[in-house]
């Protein structure tokens, strides 16, 4: 339990430091996405294909993977029941927004830290990236398509489906986390090693990704507001928030605990993980596709800010 709790400290510790820099303005604003750039597309993909390669096919592909994969899909089935329910007059693409943010997680921003920090091990984070980048992201990019295609502020400029969601298939293919990804699972299948030169370099990049992460996390912390009552969408984040922070982590646990049989240390990472906030990207779909922009923004921010008590929670519950 200590050990938890130190982790936390570190990435608390980080956060704060982001947080001040950019209240006293020592760094732009545009500061927070240069930052998330660099760990993004240079440090994340090589601590991921570090962590890969020196992991089994089995820790990246086995029952953490599936686990990822079953609870955010029931979680986005259930808000979407929920909201039809509740949320009756929401067009279908706000609904779909909404599920996103109950349902996908933080991986990379969050997911490295507080699998390297309080899991122990930052190979708990691959799977859950793997799942969202090589299979949810195609699964809510053709079925936001669909929802928006009589959306005439979007259909004169977004492709086809078919195209936007072989465009979609593409992306992830050449994204460089999904790359770091599948080069880390190349060698660990080959058992094939860099040469001493490159790996230290390789490993002197990847050492950069936590800390850039947490700094832009801590920037992005700066002036936020959710829930303003004027926008008029407090029960859809509500309700986000609460599948997110509540109902997500609960069913990693049964499909966890029952399903798959884990126990301990293996329990204790699949719930965490699904206890990381809303994703940045939902947001970035939402504006892409007009549709439910106050309802992203506002969970991401929300879940954002409880995600780290709530992980602490889960750690008392389940050590």
């Amino acid at each position: 339990m200590e050990a938890v709790f130190s982790g936390f400290s570190v990435i608390w510790l980080i956060i704060g430091v982001g947080f001040v820099i950019g209240k006293l303005g020592l760094l732009p604003p545009e500061a927070r996405v240069v930052l998330s750039r660099v760990a993004f597309f240079v440090a994340s993909p090589c601590l991921l294909f570090l962590t890969v390669a020196d992991a089994s096919l089995r820790d990246v592909l086995g029952p953490q993977f599936a686990i990822a994969a079953l609870g955010a899909f029931t979680t986005l089935l259930i808000y979407l029941l929920l909201a039809k329910l509740l949320l009756k007059r929401r067009p279908g693409s706000e609904r779909m927004i909404g599920g996103m943010s109950g349902s996908l997680v933080n991986s990379a921003n969050l997911g490295f830290p507080i699998a390297a920090y309080v899991l122990g091990d930052v190979a708990f984070a691959a799977p859950i990236i793997m799942f969202q980048l090589a299979l949810y992201t195609p699964v809510y990019v053709t079925a936001m398509d669909w929802l928006t295609r009589d959306q005439g502020t979007t259909t004169k400029v977004r492709p086809a489906r078919r195209t936007s969601t072989l465009r979609s298939l593409g992306q992830s293919a050449v994204n460089p986390m999904i790359i770091g990804a599948v080069l880390g699972l190349i060698f660990s299948w080959q058992d094939w090693h860099l040469p001493g030169p490159m790996h230290e370099s390789v490993e002197l990049i990847a050492g950069a990704s936590i800390p850039l992460m947490l700094l832009s996390f801590g920037l992005s912390l700066v002036g936020s507001r959710p829930l303003d009552k004027k926008a008029g969408r407090r029960r859809d984040v509500l309700l986000a928030s609460s599948l997110k922070l509540l109902l997500h982590p609960t069913l990693a646990w049964v499909f966890a605990a029952f399903a798959f049989g884990l126990e301990g240390h293996q329990l204790l990472a699949a719930v965490v993980m699904a206890s990381l906030p809303t994703a940045q990207n939902v947001l970035v779909s939402a504006i892409r596709y007009e549709s439910g922009e106050v309802i992203a923004r506002d969970t991401v921010l929300v879940t954002t800010i409880l995600a780290i008590p709530a992980m602490i929670a889960v750690s008392l519950i389940l050590m």
